[in-house]
């Protein structure tokens, strides 16, 4: 038979687990699609199809941050707010060209590793 601990803990989960804030989601929706596109950087042409995915979750990802910072609900400071959405607009112009072969994937690396020191910095995580 089960305690009473036992019963919550299984009912609740740990109370020693952390808990997740929106800069922690944020920071690991970044860090998910930046090691994807990480990890096929250099790739062969047979890892087209999976850079394709990571691509595509990544402009996502960004499109979702767009939508926000361009929402009046938005909290940020407005400067701020333009800077991403700023982001938002190279990333969604810049991702074709990386697919056609055009260009590289490393500045979007940088840019999503960017905002990830900038969210973990100012307490997120």
């Amino acid at each position: 038979m089960m305690n009473n601990l036992a019963l919550a803990r299984s009912a609740y989960g740990n109370a020693e687990a952390p808990i997740r804030t929106d800069r922690s989601i944020e920071y690991q929706a970044f860090a998910n699609v930046t090691c994807a596109m990480s990890s096929l950087q250099n790739g062969a042409p047979t890892d087209f199809p999976k850079l394709v995915e990571a691509l595509h979750k990544n402009r996502e990802l960004w499109s979702i941050l767009g939508e926000d910072v361009a929402s009046d609900d938005n909290q940020l400071p407005t400067q701020l707010r333009a800077q991403i959405f700023s982001l938002f607009r190279f990333v969604d112009k810049y991702t074709p060209d990386v697919l056609k072969g055009d260009a590289e994937v490393a500045p979007l690396i940088e840019i999503n590793t960017t905002i990830m020191r900038g969210l973990r910095s100012e307490g997120g995580s």
